[in-house]
């Protein structure tokens, strides 16, 4: 049921990620390069901040800027995932449908693929009157049982 944006492949490597910016026309630039590189080495979805931070821990020269417009650009075009969040947007390598767990206690975002039985997405589409051709589902718990309320 779900499908990939624009009917594109999925982007499951930094390898399919430069491709993906090459087929949309966009300059494979080496600090674009640099943040594909790092979100495709790195597990965790992560702020500008840690991305400019974590660069230049790594020798990377790279300005702030040049990190923001570099993010909104990638995101913009789907090659990335960006999470809004209260306290601001975190970035992740994934960029095709898919779910999310919150842990509360760690604050970690944890990519899941998960596909809802097909009386499940008939019976919202029957309550609602609306087809559905994608979802994305936010878990929230706790690792540490003792902190769950």
């Amino acid at each position: 049921m779900k499908t990939t944006e624009d009917n594109l492949t999925p982007i499951n490597s930094f390898e399919d990620a430069i491709a993906r910016c090459q087929e949309l026309g966009m300059r494979v630039s080496r600090q674009r390069r640099y943040i594909l590189e790092l979100l495709w080495n790195n597990e965790n979805h992560l702020s500008a901040r840690e991305i400019y931070d974590l660069l230049n821990q790594e020798g990377k020269d790279i300005g702030h800027t040049s990190v923001y417009q570099n993010l909104d650009a990638l995101s913009g075009f789907g090659i990335i995932e960006c999470v809004e969040r209260s306290n601001g947007r975190l970035y992740g390598n994934i960029s095709d449908s898919h779910s999310h767990v919150n842990c509360l206690d760690t604050n970690q975002i944890i990519d899941l693929q998960i596909e809802l039985p097909e009386s499940m997405i008939k019976k919202i589409e029957a309550e609602t009157g609306v087809s559905i051709t994608d979802y994305r589902i936010d878990f929230f718990g706790y690792k540490n049982s003792a902190e769950a309320r």
